[in-house]
């Protein structure tokens, strides 16, 4: 015999729609009809139910859709601006990153070779990729030498960020033994090259150019740095 349809074993139409949209609302993914049927009572009718929901929820700020035969609620499409949050995350350079683009601003322009001259290990694609991202540093041109190699140099954002009028207000020695940088027993005839000053020829940048290819990929994680004598690993 069938239940009539104010029967305490099995809920009206409205009070269906009303646990459908609570079993809907709770959920952690979509819903599908048969994941619905068996948290109810047997004999519900949970299709008319979330039919009669997604009718209800039309046009609303938060709407009853179907996904890959599963239903969920979500917000209206035409509100998604809502949700966006802008938010500005700052980015810890690697010790890697931090070196290069130390040596980058003393001997610009520089290319990949004599950074790694500098540093005593190979420089990685993923070092320089991140400071050119950062736009801390930029492609300024090839060399008028064998194999025309690209030289960087520092740009604008580089100044801004570190709150420099010019590269000619980047520290010199004196500076770096008073802030505790450079070691006092240094050979008497160390120096700190004079950024800027060096012009070797060098060609601009085409458009179009292509980076050159380094040794392997790395994004670098502080501490990783001195791992390895042949590249940063």
């Amino acid at each position: 015999m069938t239940a009539p349809v104010d029967s305490p074993s099995l809920p009206n139409p409205a009070e269906t729609e009303r646990r459908v949209e609570a079993l809907l609302f709770a959920a952690a993914g979509p819903l599908s009809l048969d994941d619905l049927a068996r948290r109810l009572p047997e004999g519900s009718d949970v299709e008319r139910a979330v039919a009669d929901l997604q009718t209800r929820y039309a046009g609303r700020g938060v709407e009853l859709v179907c996904v890959a035969d599963r239903w969920r609620f979500q917000t209206a499409a035409d509100l998604a601006f809502l949700m966006t949050v802008e938010r500005e995350e700052p980015r810890r350079l690697s010790r890697a990153a931090q070196e290069t683009l130390a040596i980058i601003a003393y001997h610009q322009p520089v290319t990949r070779a004599e950074i790694e001259a500098v540093r005593g290990v190979q420089a990685s694609r993923g070092t320089l990729d991140v400071l050119l991202e950062l736009r801390l540093v930029r492609m300024r041109g090839r060399r008028r030498t064998p194999g025309r190699p690209v030289t960087y140099g520092t740009t604008d954002a580089f100044l801004e960020h570190f709150g420099l009028s010019s590269l000619a207000d980047l520290p010199g020695a004196a500076d770096m033994r008073a802030a505790g940088l450079l070691s006092l027993d240094l050979p008497a005839d160390f120096s700190v090259p004079t950024p800027g000053l060096a012009t070797p020829e060098e060609d601009p940048i085409e458009p179009g150019d292509e980076a050159p290819e380094f040794h392997m990929d790395f994004l670098g994680d502080p501490g990783d740095e001195g791992k390895g004598a042949t590249g940063d690993v």
